[in-house]
């Protein structure tokens, strides 16, 4: 369960990310990466690379801002860093001895999801029970 749950999340993330329509929804999540770029700075235990980390991620979230592959690629970033402060053992939520594992399997998931262009998860299920639900046309004899 502890594999599972977060990858879940992950599709949950972009599910609810589904309702804000482009171009917002692009821009939205730029936002949502640059702030988790800079998740680790205030005790992360890199010293002055939590910093350098956090400038990469923000190049890519600015460039993300016209380019979905730009979030792909720091949402992959962030994967490395959430993997190098597990075993280093600073988790991104103090108290929580696995939480940079679990964001570890949780980013990818997301960053696919972009690499996709962030395509809505919801449309294609409203297409699906909007067919459902039509009245089938009956054959005059």
């Amino acid at each position: 369960m502890s594999i599972i749950t977060p990858m879940l999340i992950g599709v949950l993330y972009a599910l609810l990310n589904s309702f804000i329509r482009e171009p917002n929804r692009r821009r939205f999540n730029a936002l949502m990466v640059a702030g988790a770029g800079a998740a680790y700075i205030s005790g992360g235990g890199f010293g002055i690379w939590e910093l350098v980390f956090c400038a990469a991620v923000a190049y890519c979230a600015y460039r993300g801002l016209e380019s979905w592959t730009f979030i792909g690629i720091a949402w992959l970033l962030h994967t490395a860093w959430d993997v190098a402060h597990h075993l280093h053992g600073n988790p991104i939520i103090p108290f929580l001895e696995h939480a940079s594992f679990g964001c570890a399997l949780c980013d990818p998931v997301i960053a696919v999801w972009c690499f996709a262009g962030g395509p809505s998860l919801v449309a294609p299920l409203r297409a699906r029970f909007a067919r459902r639900s039509k009245p089938v046309a009956r054959e005059r004899s």
